[in-house]
């Protein structure tokens, strides 16, 4: 539990700090996420396979929630406002967006799965004021579903690269939660349908935002761009190329261990709650990230997540690095 505190609250507590005081506090907010998780995962072992789930894993991310609006909020004010130079301002836009894609959305994937409906108010509120609400019904309604086939927008096919993969990713899932949503809920109150709260979220966010000026607007918007470029990062890279097998009948295989890729270095899995063992929380939706379990018959990546993100960014060196990899393993 300590080196999930660690790695989670140390970039939050820098980010603070950059924006009150800014200067070299944004600096170490930004390397906090990237060179240091880089440089902690390139030398130390692998991390080891817990022994139970987590007691205390609830604890962890509700403070982390609770955390979400107050940094967003301060994040909006510091980079929309005019107390720090530009490049102070652009160096929080990337540390905050790091931090809410990186973190901050594991997290609220965490809670969405989670059967207390407080715990998962808590990561549909995390998903739409970062204005990406209809996330919370189509992960679970289609991803978790439909993962490796075409009918799940945040399966990439092998050849696609990233930046065609994002629009199609972003517009597929909102329409497919959307459809997922109201056939489950067909007959029922439409005021209570979850898009009209996912929308009502997005619509005060902005709302609030755009009451203190085009500059907070921009703001916001800019962050949730960013986070939500991680978000689709995160989708691209677990489960780039490994698709379900199709029977003659149309039906897609069980999913299984080897539909996600996977990454075992110690200090970025801690930081993003342990969510690149990915195939464990596939077969497992409702264990607690910590317990999230890695064996030897799961696909890993090269790298680690946040670096392979980087690498998925230019679609020429991915393919290089990926499709032979992919091949190898479909192959053995």
């Amino acid at each position: 539990m300590p080196l999930f505190i660690l790695a989670t609250l140390l970039p939050a507590t820098l980010l603070i700090c950059g924006s009150v005081f800014g200067g070299l506090w944004v600096v170490a907010a930004v390397l906090a996420i990237t060179v240091f998780a880089w440089g902690i995962d390139r030398f130390a072992h692998t991390a080891p396979n817990p022994r139970e789930e987590f007691p205390s894993g609830d604890g962890l991310a509700v403070l982390l929630a609770v955390l979400h609006l107050p940094l967003l909020l301060l994040a909006v004010w510091t980079i929309g406002g005019t107390m720090h130079s530009i490049l102070e301002r652009l160096g929080l836009l990337v540390g905050y967006g790091l931090f809410f894609g990186q973190i901050g959305h594991p997290n609220a994937h965490e809670l969405i799965h989670r059967g207390n409906r407080w715990l998962r108010r808590l990561g549909k509120l995390v998903y739409s004021s970062l204005l990406i609400g209809h996330h919370v019904s189509a992960h679970p309604l289609v991803h978790h579903i439909h993962v490796g086939t075409d009918k799940d927008p945040s399966s990439a096919r092998k050849g696609q690269g990233f930046w065609r993969f994002a629009g199609h990713c972003w517009r597929g899932g909102f329409r497919a939660g959307l459809a997922a949503e109201n056939k489950r809920r067909r007959g029922q109150n439409p005021l209570r349908h979850p898009y009209l709260h996912y929308l009502a979220i997005a619509a005060l966010t902005i709302g609030t935002a755009a009451s203190f000026g085009v500059n907070m607007l921009f703001a916001l918007l800019a962050i949730c761009f960013y986070a939500q470029l991680q978000m689709m990062l995160s989708d691209y890279v677990q489960h780039y190329g490994l698709r379900r097998k199709i029977d003659e009948r149309g039906k897609a295989e069980p999913v299984s261990a080897e539909h996600s890729w996977n990454t075992p270095h110690r200090y970025s899995s801690a930081m993003m709650l342990n969510a690149p063992r990915h195939s464990d929380h596939h077969l497992n939706p409702g264990r607690a990230y910590p317990g999230l379990r890695l064996t030897e018959d799961m696909p890993r990546l090269p790298y680690s997540l946040p670096v392979m993100a980087v690498i998925a960014l230019y679609p020429a060196l991915w393919r290089r690095i990926m499709d032979p990899r992919l091949a190898a393993w479909l192959d053995r």
